[in-house]
């Protein structure tokens, strides 16, 4: 699935998904994280990751 499609399932815009998708972000709604994982068929501990 490309960012774009992504972005049209979970209604965030593009540029956002790709401040998350390159680790930029500082912050994120729990209801994105939820709209993400609904799309893509994961559990949000499947997105996160400690560094």
């Amino acid at each position: 699935m490309t960012v774009v499609q992504l972005s049209e399932l979970v209604d965030v815009s593009v540029v956002n998904l790709s401040v998350l998708k390159n680790d930029r972000a500082r912050a994120i709604r729990f209801s994105t994280l939820v709209a993400i994982c609904q799309a893509l068929d994961c559990e949000i501990g499947e997105l996160l990751v400690l560094h």
